[in-house]
């Protein structure tokens, strides 16, 4: 039991070293070198952070944990607000959250905390159209995230694209650096995905030969999986800490970060994980 705990620690580490020094760094160079917007850098960042759920849960599911799948999501979805929460504290950036636009994603993101709760208590009558109606769900709150975002917090793209104007030379796009980058974001993606594989057969032992329980498992995944967002709230506010309105631009990063990444979890990667559990069963 000693060795497969080790193996799970260690995994956990490969997770956040990939994470920090290839995915996020891959993501902001190739958001810089196109010139990507801080809500669009925010959702591709959520895509990315994602990955390790999209593992975790596929794997849980396939090896007929859907406990330990349904707790991964809860977890990692408290987690990932508490985590941005937090980042906001420390680079002194809350007064920030009282954009209106920014405090109706946040109720969103407040609602794929709870959502998954009710899923808890529906563990045993979960089908294809609880499935389908998650996925379905994710169109809605994409929709209605970026009509918030048209509505509360364009201004700040067209503050960037005015300074932008503003430049005697402007940059011509890398194509060459892009691929680049694009291929770190790829082979982050690959090593993440070997891992949780191989993270999946040390919670499959832990489950049926030590008897260690789902919810725990799960909540341990959350803890694990959450870190990749840990890493890019930072990064982000840290980020245009030289703009003017540095505050409102990390925030805005942040948030679509996070709400992107918790809609991801319990709409798609819950409904996907969902669907193998009763193609396995």
């Amino acid at each position: 039991m000693l060795i497969e705990i080790i193996k799970f620690f260690i995994y956990a580490i490969l997770i956040v070293m990939i994470s920090k020094y290839m995915l996020v760094k891959g993501l902001r160079k190739l958001a810089e070198n196109l010139r990507l917007k801080p809500r669009t850098i925010g959702n591709i960042a959520g895509f990315a952070t994602s990955i390790p759920e999209l593992l975790t849960v596929t794997v849980s599911s396939f090896k007929g944990l859907m406990g330990t799948s349904l707790y991964n999501i809860i977890s990692s979805n408290v987690i990932n607000f508490i985590q941005y929460g937090t980042s906001l504290i420390i680079n002194k950036n809350y007064k920030v959250i009282k954009n209106k636009g920014i405090i109706i994603q946040n109720i969103l993101v407040i609602i794929t905390i709870i959502f998954p709760i009710i899923l808890l208590k529906l563990e045993n009558t979960l089908n294809i159209v609880i499935a389908f109606l998650l996925i379905a769900i994710y169109v809605i709150f994409y929709w209605i995230s970026k009509k918030i975002h048209e509505r509360y917090l364009s201004d700040e793209d067209i503050k960037i694209e005015e300074r932008e104007k503003e430049q005697e030379v402007k940059e011509k796009y890398d194509n060459k650096q892009s691929f680049i980058y694009v291929g770190y974001i790829l082979i982050a993606g690959i090593l993440l995905y070997l891992i949780g594989d191989a993270l999946g057969s040390v919670l499959e032992n832990l489950s049926e030969s030590f008897g260690i329980a789902e919810w725990i498992l799960g909540v341990l995944l959350g803890m694990i999986t959450s870190i990749p967002e840990l890493v890019t709230f930072f990064e982000a506010q840290n980020h245009y800490k030289e703009e003017k309105n540095k505050n409102l631009l990390g925030v805005i990063e942040a948030t679509n970060n996070l709400l992107t990444s918790n809609m991801l979890n319990l709409f798609i990667i819950q409904a996907i994980g969902i669907l193998i559990y009763i193609i396995v069963s």
